[in-house]
Protein backbone atom coordinates (compact mmCIF):
# COMPACT_ATOMS: atom_id res chain seq x y z
CA UNK A 1 0.00 0.00 0.00
CA UNK A 2 1.12 3.96 -0.50
CA UNK A 3 -0.64 6.33 1.51
CA UNK A 4 0.27 10.01 0.90
CA UNK A 5 0.01 11.55 4.49
CA UNK A 6 -0.52 15.38 4.68
CA UNK A 7 -0.73 17.31 8.09
CA UNK A 8 -1.76 21.01 8.51
CA UNK A 9 -1.42 22.33 12.36
CA UNK A 10 -4.45 25.09 11.89
CA UNK A 11 -8.05 25.24 10.51
CA UNK A 12 -6.39 28.13 8.50
CA UNK A 13 -3.70 26.11 6.65
CA UNK A 14 -4.50 24.10 3.49
CA UNK A 15 -4.05 20.99 2.64
CA UNK A 16 -4.79 21.37 -0.36
CA UNK A 17 -1.01 22.76 -1.15
CA UNK A 18 0.34 19.57 0.48
CA UNK A 19 -1.89 16.99 -1.55
CA UNK A 20 -1.44 18.59 -4.95
CA UNK A 21 2.72 18.14 -4.19
CA UNK A 22 1.99 14.21 -3.79
CA UNK A 23 0.07 13.67 -6.60
CA UNK A 24 2.41 15.49 -8.54
CA UNK A 25 5.20 13.60 -7.47
CA UNK A 26 2.73 10.46 -8.14
CA UNK A 27 1.95 11.46 -11.33
CA UNK A 28 5.50 12.09 -12.80
CA UNK A 29 6.79 9.00 -11.21
CA UNK A 30 3.90 6.73 -12.18
CA UNK A 31 2.79 5.89 -8.37
CA UNK A 32 -1.07 5.07 -7.63
CA UNK A 33 -1.98 6.34 -3.78
CA UNK A 34 -3.85 3.73 -2.14
CA UNK A 35 -5.36 6.05 0.30
CA UNK A 36 -4.93 9.71 2.01
CA UNK A 37 -4.55 10.11 5.50
CA UNK A 38 -5.16 13.75 6.35
CA UNK A 39 -5.91 15.69 9.84
CA UNK A 40 -5.74 19.31 11.16
CA UNK A 41 -3.88 18.81 14.31
CA UNK A 42 -0.68 19.88 16.31
CA UNK A 43 2.92 18.33 16.35
CA UNK A 44 2.40 18.74 19.82
CA UNK A 45 -0.51 16.40 20.63
CA UNK A 46 0.83 12.99 20.90
CA UNK A 47 1.78 10.79 18.72
CA UNK A 48 -0.50 7.76 19.56
CA UNK A 49 -3.69 10.81 19.55
CA UNK A 50 -3.15 11.45 16.00
CA UNK A 51 -4.22 9.57 12.77
CA UNK A 52 -0.17 9.47 11.45
CA UNK A 53 0.27 7.34 14.92
CA UNK A 54 -2.72 5.16 14.14
CA UNK A 55 -1.21 4.69 10.57
CA UNK A 56 1.99 3.77 11.84
CA UNK A 57 0.70 0.69 13.65
CA UNK A 58 -1.03 -0.73 10.45
CA UNK A 59 2.03 -0.52 7.90
CA UNK A 60 2.92 -3.35 6.60
CA UNK A 61 6.18 -5.19 4.88
CA UNK A 62 6.62 -3.00 1.53
CA UNK A 63 4.46 -0.29 2.23
CA UNK A 64 5.26 3.43 1.58
CA UNK A 65 4.67 6.49 3.46
CA UNK A 66 4.54 9.80 0.97
CA UNK A 67 4.56 13.28 2.88
CA UNK A 68 5.82 16.54 1.36
CA UNK A 69 8.22 16.83 4.22
CA UNK A 70 9.86 15.51 7.45
CA UNK A 71 8.40 18.62 9.70
CA UNK A 72 5.01 17.13 8.72
CA UNK A 73 5.47 13.70 10.27
CA UNK A 74 6.75 15.39 13.94
CA UNK A 75 7.27 18.07 16.05
CA UNK A 76 11.59 17.99 17.03
CA UNK A 77 14.47 15.52 15.76
CA UNK A 78 13.74 13.04 17.79
CA UNK A 79 10.64 12.26 17.82
CA UNK A 80 10.86 12.47 13.23
CA UNK A 81 13.72 9.64 14.22
CA UNK A 82 11.17 7.90 16.08
CA UNK A 83 9.08 7.52 13.68
CA UNK A 84 11.44 6.69 10.68
CA UNK A 85 13.20 3.68 13.03
CA UNK A 86 9.68 2.43 13.81
CA UNK A 87 9.39 2.35 10.13
CA UNK A 88 12.59 0.56 9.16
CA UNK A 89 11.72 -1.73 11.47
CA UNK A 90 8.74 -2.63 9.47
CA UNK A 91 10.46 -3.30 6.75
CA UNK A 92 8.22 -0.01 4.86
CA UNK A 93 10.13 3.62 3.69
CA UNK A 94 9.04 6.62 4.04
CA UNK A 95 9.96 9.23 1.14
CA UNK A 96 9.55 13.15 1.44
CA UNK A 97 9.22 15.29 -1.82
CA UNK A 98 11.09 18.50 -0.24
CA UNK A 99 14.69 16.71 1.26
CA UNK A 100 14.23 14.12 -1.74
CA UNK A 101 14.37 11.65 1.45
CA UNK A 102 13.93 7.80 0.92
CA UNK A 103 14.29 5.60 3.84
CA UNK A 104 14.10 1.63 2.80
CA UNK A 105 15.39 -1.80 2.82
CA UNK A 106 18.85 -0.66 1.50
CA UNK A 107 22.43 -0.39 3.36
CA UNK A 108 22.31 3.59 3.56
CA UNK A 109 19.04 3.68 5.17
CA UNK A 110 20.06 1.04 8.09
CA UNK A 111 23.37 2.78 8.57
CA UNK A 112 21.04 6.30 9.06
CA UNK A 113 18.66 3.84 11.45
CA UNK A 114 21.69 3.08 13.47
CA UNK A 115 22.41 6.62 13.37
CA UNK A 116 19.10 7.66 14.51
CA UNK A 117 19.12 5.39 17.85
CA UNK A 118 22.65 6.31 18.46
CA UNK A 119 21.49 9.93 18.29
CA UNK A 120 18.14 9.64 20.62
CA UNK A 121 20.44 7.34 23.35
CA UNK A 122 22.98 10.48 23.22
CA UNK A 123 20.01 12.72 23.58
CA UNK A 124 19.05 10.74 26.68
CA UNK A 125 22.10 10.88 28.45
CA UNK A 126 22.67 14.51 27.51
CA UNK A 127 19.20 15.14 29.23
CA UNK A 128 19.78 13.08 32.15
CA UNK A 129 23.12 14.88 32.84
CA UNK A 130 22.21 18.81 32.44
CA UNK A 131 19.53 17.74 34.96
CA UNK A 132 21.61 16.03 37.60
CA UNK A 133 23.78 18.96 37.04
CA UNK A 134 20.86 22.04 37.37
CA UNK A 135 19.72 19.98 40.35
CA UNK A 136 22.88 19.82 42.39
CA UNK A 137 23.49 23.23 41.71
CA UNK A 138 20.53 24.33 42.97
CA UNK A 139 21.49 22.34 45.89
CA UNK A 140 25.22 23.94 46.29
CA UNK A 141 22.86 27.25 46.06
CA UNK A 142 21.11 26.39 48.64
CA UNK A 143 17.69 26.04 46.90
CA UNK A 144 15.04 24.10 48.48
CA UNK A 145 13.94 21.20 46.03
CA UNK A 146 10.46 19.85 45.77
CA UNK A 147 7.54 20.84 47.38
CA UNK A 148 7.80 24.32 48.90
CA UNK A 149 8.84 24.46 52.21
CA UNK A 150 5.37 25.34 54.55
CA UNK A 151 3.07 23.56 51.94
CA UNK A 152 1.58 21.23 54.74
CA UNK A 153 1.52 23.97 57.55
CA UNK A 154 -0.82 26.55 55.18
CA UNK A 155 -3.04 23.51 54.32
CA UNK A 156 -3.59 22.62 58.19
CA UNK A 157 -3.95 26.39 58.83
CA UNK A 158 -6.80 26.45 56.61
CA UNK A 159 -8.16 23.32 58.94
CA UNK A 160 -7.29 24.86 62.10
CA UNK A 161 -10.92 24.76 63.34
CA UNK A 162 -11.41 21.04 62.19
CA UNK A 163 -8.60 20.00 63.87
CA UNK A 164 -9.07 21.26 67.06
CA UNK A 165 -12.14 19.88 66.71
CA UNK A 166 -11.33 16.22 66.48
CA UNK A 167 -8.87 16.44 69.20
CA UNK A 168 -11.53 18.06 71.85
CA UNK A 169 -13.41 14.93 70.53
CA UNK A 170 -10.78 12.42 71.34
CA UNK A 171 -9.87 11.59 67.55
CA UNK A 172 -5.95 10.39 67.53
CA UNK A 173 -3.28 12.35 66.09
CA UNK A 174 -2.46 9.90 63.68
CA UNK A 175 -6.20 9.66 62.59
CA UNK A 176 -6.22 13.40 62.05
CA UNK A 177 -2.92 13.33 59.98
CA UNK A 178 -4.84 10.81 57.66
CA UNK A 179 -7.42 13.04 57.63
CA UNK A 180 -5.68 15.59 56.23
CA UNK A 181 -3.24 13.82 54.37
CA UNK A 182 0.34 14.70 55.95
CA UNK A 183 2.42 13.11 58.12
CA UNK A 184 1.81 12.18 61.68
CA UNK A 185 5.32 14.78 62.76
CA UNK A 186 4.01 17.23 60.96
CA UNK A 187 0.63 17.23 62.36
CA UNK A 188 2.01 17.21 65.68
CA UNK A 189 4.64 19.73 65.21
CA UNK A 190 1.26 21.90 64.14
CA UNK A 191 -0.52 20.99 67.20
CA UNK A 192 2.10 22.27 69.24
CA UNK A 193 2.57 25.25 67.50
CA UNK A 194 -0.97 26.18 67.27
CA UNK A 195 -3.08 24.54 69.38
CA UNK A 196 -3.17 24.15 73.05
CA UNK A 197 -4.39 20.61 73.85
Amino acid sequence: MIYGYIRVSTDHQNVANQHHEIEKFSSIHNIVIDKWVEETISSRIPLPERRLGKLLKKLKKGDILIATELSRLGRNLMEVMGILQSCLEKDCQVWTLKESYRLGADIQSKVLAFAFSLASEIERQLISERTRLSLQRLKDEGKHLGRPFGFTYRKLEKEHDRIKDLLEKGVTKAEIARLMHCTWSTLHRYIRDNISV
